[in-house]
C-alpha cells in the first residue's frame, strides 16, 4: 500500500476506538459500516453501526416529563460479527482477551480496512486475526469480510461463528440515551443451502423491511458447518475445524443488503438472497471493487502537497462513501454526520452548502439528486409556511424522510443535565442555502432543465416566503424579518425575552434578498410558456413580482460602531471576559453550555458559536458581496469588511468545525498571514476530535467537503459565470501546489494544476467546444487536447513546511 494512500492507527487504545471506527469506516453511499472489531459487541468502548442512506423511524420518548417524537437513522442489523475460540475456550476479541499487539489501516485507493491484531486468551493462546473489510462501491448492496486465523504454539479445534445480529438499538450518543431507541422488530431468521444465514426485520413505525444475507466459506479446509437460526434475532453459523500452530485458516463472508425502499426488487427477502448467491468469492469481488474505486477517484481527482493533501485525501474518501454516484438513485439529502453516526439523528440540515459546491463539478448527478430530495419535499415545505401565514416554502432546519421539520423542541445540556428549549428550527435561512445550491449548481453543470424546471419551482418558492415574510417597518423604512436564529446558533432570543428569535440578522436578511434578486432574474428569463404555466400552477400573480423587486433592495442590514451587526441590538449586548473564561474552563467551543450551566445565558453576550456575518463572505466573492448591498443600498467597502472580520474574529467561540472553515476562507482572501491558523483547524477537526469526542458520532461532512472546497474554490476563486469560469488564484502557501480536475459543461477533466506561481490549465480532448476562461483580468481560451499555462505575477514561492504531525495517531503512513 502507498503510504500517501493509507490511515494508520498502531496499538490498541479503548479510549480512542470510537475515533476510529468512524475514520475507518467503510460505505459505498447506499449503506456504510462502521471500522469496528468484528469480534466487538455494542457498549462504552466499541460500536459496530450499519446505517442505510435515508433509512428513517420515529420513536416516542418521555422527556422532562414531556412526550417528544423523534425521527432517527436507524442503526440495523449488525453484519460484522466473526469470531473464533477454541473448542470450550473463551471468545477472543479485545475485551475479553490480553491484546498483544494491533494495527488498522485504511486503504484509501482501494476502499479496504486491513487489521491485523495479535491476542492471549486467559488460558493462554495466542491467535492471530487478519481481516480485510469493504464496502462494495461497484454493487451498492454488497459487504465482504475475508479473516485469516493463526494459532501461536498450541492445536486442537477451533470453533468459528459467523452471522448477523439483529439484536440491535439506537445507542451510539451518550446525550440520547433518555430517548427510546429500540428501532427494528419483527425479527425472521433462517438458513439457505450449507452456507447462508438471512435475517429480516422492520422499522418500527415506517415500516422499511430490511434484509441481510451473509454467505460464509472456509477456504481449504474441510469443516463441518452448523447455521444455527432459532428464530430469534440473530442468525450465525458456527463450525469446528482442527487447529495446528501457524497454519492459516481463511473465511470469507459475503454479505447482501436490501430494503423495502429499493426499487425493482420482488422483496428484500429474496432479493438479498438472489445477490449473495450470485456474488462470486473474495478475490473477485475485492477486484471489482477496487476498479470502482480507480474509476471514482479519477472523476474527483485533487491532489494537494504534503501532510496536508493526506487529510483532504481522507476527508474526499469519506465524503465519496456517503455521497457516491450510487446516491444519484436514492430519494436521500445530505446527513450532515455521514452514514457512521448517531449524531444528529441522521438528519439533513444546510450542510449540504458546504457540499454541493465541490460535487458540482466532481460528480452533478449527485447533485442534482440531492436537489430533487429537497423537491420532492417542496409540498411539505409549502404547508409549512401556510401553517404560520404564509405563502411560498419554509423548508425546515432539521429534515428526514419526508421534510417536515425535525429539530427537536428539548436538547440536553450535558454540562449541567438540564433539558433545555430548542428554537433552532427559527433557522428559516436553510432555504436561502437550498436555493444558493440550485443556482450554483446550475451554473457550473448548465443543466437550464432542472432550473426551468424543479429547480425554478422552489427557488421561486423560496423567494415568495422571503418576500412575504419581510414586513415594512416605517420607522426605519425598511423591511425587516423578525423572530428568527440566526447561522450562530447562541442567540436565539433578546436577554430576558419572553418569545424566542432575534431580529433582521443580518446573514438571513442578505441572502434573502440575494435569493428574491435571482428568482426575478430566473422569472424574466424563463422561456414564456413555461412562465406562464408555473405561475399558473403555484398560483403566483405576476404583480407579485414588484413586491419581490422592491423587498430586494429595501431589507434591513444592521450596522453598529462600522461594523455589519448580527442582528438588531447586537452592539448593545455585554462584552464577554474571554480570558477569563479560557482560564476557568480552557475548552469554551460551548460556551453557551458553560454559561447555561452558571445561571447564565449566551444570549447576553457578544459571542458566537460559529461564523455568522461572515458567512457572507464564505458565499460571496467580494465583488459579488458589495454588489449585493449596493443593491440594498448600503456600501460595503474593503475598511467595512476588514473591521466587520476584525470583530468577529474576536468574539467567535467556535464551537462547529465549520468555523474555522468558514474563518479561513475569508482570512485567504484579506490576511492571508492569518489563515492558516483556522484552514489547520478544519482541517484536523476529525482526524483529531477537536469539539471533544464528537466525531465518533460522526464525521462532519460539511467540514470535509468544505476543505475540498477550499482548495477548489476557496484558493483557486474558481466560478462559473455561464460562457466561461472566472479564476482568481489566491497564495495559501501552505496549499499552493495542487492539481485537480473538474467536469464542466460537456467537458470531463478539466485541469487545473497550480505549482511555483504558474497556473496550468489543460481542456481533455474531445469533440467540445473550446472553454473560456477569466484569469484576473486576462481572458484565455482552451481548446479540446490543449494546455494553457498563466503566470501569476507577485506569487510567493511555497517554501513553508508541512503543518505539524496530527494528534490522536493518523496519517501514520
Amino acid at each position: 500500500m502507498e503510504p500517501e494512500w493509507t490511515w494508520r492507527y498502531a496499538g490498541y487504545d479503548p479510549s480512542r476506538e470510537r475515533l476510529r471506527e468512524v475514520l475507518c469506516a467503510l460505505g459505498n453511499g447506499y449503506f456504510a459500516t462502521r471500522g469496528a472489531f468484528a469480534e466487538a459487541a455494542a457498549g462504552p468502548v466499541h460500536y459496530p453501526g450499519t446505517y442505510a442512506a435515508g433509512c428513517y423511524n420515529r420513536l416516542t420518548s418521555e422527556v422532562a416529563g414531556r412526550e417528544v417524537d423523534n425521527e432517527d437513522m436507524v442503526n440495523l442489523p449488525n453484519w460484522l460479527p466473526l469470531r473464533v475460540r477454541a473448542v470450550g475456550g473463551p471468545w477472543f476479541g479485545p475485551e475479553t482477551s490480553t491484546v498483544l499487539a494491533h494495527e488498522q489501516t485504511l486503504d484509501m485507493r482501494r476502499g479496504v480496512l486491513h487489521r491485523r491484531t495479535r491476542m492471549r486468551d486467559r488460558e493462554g493462546r495466542e491467535l492471530t486475526v487478519e481481516e480485510t473489510r469493504l464496502t462494495h462501491m461497484g454493487d451498492a448492496h454488497l459487504a465482504a469480510q475475508r479473516a485469516r486465523f493463526t494459532a501461536h504454539g498450541w492445536s486442537g479445534e477451533l470453533e468459528i461463528e459467523a452471522g448477523i445480529d439483529g439484536d440491535v438499538r439506537n445507542t451510539g450518543v451518550e446525550r440520547y440515551s433518555d430517548l427510546a431507541g429500540a428501532h427494528l422488530t419483527d425479527h425472521r431468521t433462517g438458513t439457505t443451502g450449507t452456507d447462508t444465514v438471512w435475517l429480516t426485520c422492520r422499522t418500527s413505525s415506517s415500516r422499511i423491511a430490511v434484509a441481510m444475507a451473509a454467505r460464509v466459506r472456509v477456504r481449504e479446509h474441510p469443516c463441518e458447518a452448523t447455521p444455527l437460526a432459532p428464530g430469534g434475532r440473530a442468525s450465525f453459523h458456527r463450525m469446528t475445524l482442527p487447529v495446528v500452530p501457524e497454519r492459516v485458516i481463511t473465511v470469507e463472508k459475503v454479505l447482501a443488503l436490501h430494503t423495502s425502499r429499493d426499487p425493482a426488487i420482488g422483496g428484500p427477502r429474496q432479493a438479498a438472497l438472489d445477490r449473495v448467491a450470485r456474488a462470486p468469492a473474495f478475490p473477485a469481488l475485492l477486484s471489482a471493487h477496487t476498479g470502482a474505486w480507480d474509476r471514482l477517484w479519477k472523476r474527483t481527482e485533487i491532489e494537494v502537497a504534503g501532510e496536508a493533501g493526506h487529510v483532504l485525501r481522507l476527508h474526499l474518501f469519506h465524503v465519496l462513501q456517503t455521497l457516491s454516484p450510487h446516491t444519484a438513485g436514492l430519494d436521500v439529502g445530505t446527513p450532515a454526520r455521514g452514514l457512521y453516526g448517531e449524531a444528529y439523528r441522521g438528519h439533513v440540515f444546510w450542510d449540504e452548502l458546504f457540499v454541493l459546491p465541490f460535487l458540482d463539478v466532481h460528480l452533478p448527478e449527485v447533485s442534482r439528486a440531492l436537489l430533487m430530495y429537497r423537491h420532492r419535499r417542496l409540498g411539505a415545505a409549502c404547508r409549512a409556511a401556510d401553517a404560520i401565514g404564509r405563502p411560498g416554502a419554509m423548508y425546515p432546519w432539521q429534515s428526514g424522510s419526508d421534510g417536515r421539520e425535525e429539530t427537536q423542541r428539548l436538547h440536553l445540556n450535558p454540562v449541567s443535565g438540564r433539558w433545555l428549549p430548542d428554537h433552532t428550527h427559527l433557522q428559516h435561512h436553510v432555504g436561502s442555502a437550498v436555493a444558493y445550491n440550485i443556482w450554483h449548481y446550475c451554473l457550473a453543470s448548465g443543466d437550464t432543465a432542472f432550473l426551468h424546471t424543479e429547480g425554478a419551482e422552489m427557488l421561486l418558492q423560496i423567494a415568495r416566503f422571503w418576500a412575504h415574510t419581510a414586513a415594512w417597518d416605517p420607522a426605519y423604512e425598511r423591511y425587516r424579518i423578525r423572530q428568527v436564529v440566526g447561522p450562530d446558533e447562541y442567540h436565539d432570543a433578546y436577554p430576558d425575552a419572553e418569545v424566542p428569535g432575534i431580529d433582521d440578522n443580518a446573514y438571513t436578511n442578505v441572502t434573502a434578498a440575494w435569493v428574491l434578486a435571482r428568482a426575478l432574474e430566473l422569472a424574466r428569463s424563463l422561456p414564456a410558456p413555461r412562465r406562464d404555466e408555473l405561475f399558473e400552477r403555484i398560483g403566483l400573480d405576476p404583480a407579485e413580482l414588484s413586491l419581490w423587486e422592491d423587498v430586494s433592495r429595501r431589507l434591513r442590514v444592521p450596522f453598529h460602531e462600522g461594523v455589519i451587526s448580527q442582528f438588531d441590538g447586537y452592539g448593545d449586548l455585554a462584552e464577554l471576559d474571554w480570558a477569563d473564561y479560557r482560564a476557568r474552563y480552557g475548552d469554551i467551543r460551548r460556551l453557551d453550555r458553560v454559561l447555561e450551566a452558571e445561571g447564565d445565558s449566551v444570549n447576553r453576550y457578544q459571542a458566537s458559536k460559529q461564523a455568522d456575518v461572515l458567512m457572507l463572505g464564505y458565499l460571496f466573492p467580494p465583488a459579488e458581496l458589495a454588489a449585493v448591498f449596493e443593491r440594498l443600498g448600503e456600501r460595503l467597502d474593503d475598511a467595512t469588511w476588514s473591521a466587520t472580520v476584525d470583530h468577529y474574529l474576536a468574539r467567535t467561540s467556535h464551537g462547529s468545525t465549520l468555523s474555522g472553515l468558514v474563518h479561513g476562507w475569508v482570512l485567504a482572501r484579506s490576511r492571508r498571514d492569518d489563515a492558516w491558523t483556522y484552514v489547520h483547524e478544519a482541517l484536523v477537526g476529525d482526524v483529531a476530535d477537536v469539539q471533544g469526542g464528537t466525531t465518533g458520532e460522526g464525521i462532519h461532512l460539511g467540514a470535509m467537503a468544505g476543505t475540498l472546497d477550499l482548495v477548489q474554490r476557496g484558493l483557486t476563486g474558481l466560478e462559473p459565470l455561464g460562457d466561461a469560469l472566472r479564476l482568481d488564484p489566491v497564495p495559501l502557501p501552505q496549499l499552493s501546489r495542487f492539481r485537480l480536475s473538474l467536469r464542466y459543461r460537456g467537458h470531463w477533466g478539466v485541469g487545473l494544476t497550480l505549482r511555483s506561481g504558474r497556473l496550468h490549465i489543460s481542456v481533455p480532448l474531445s469533440g467540445q467546444e473550446p472553454v473560456r476562461f477569466v484569469v484576473g483580468d486576462r481572458t484565455v481560451t482552451v481548446a479540446p487536447g490543449e494546455e494553457v499555462v498563466t503566470e501569476l505575477p507577485g506569487w510567493p514561492e511555497a517554501n513553508h513546511p508541512s503543518p505539524p504531525r496530527l494528534p490522536g495517531g493518523g496519517g501514520e503512513g
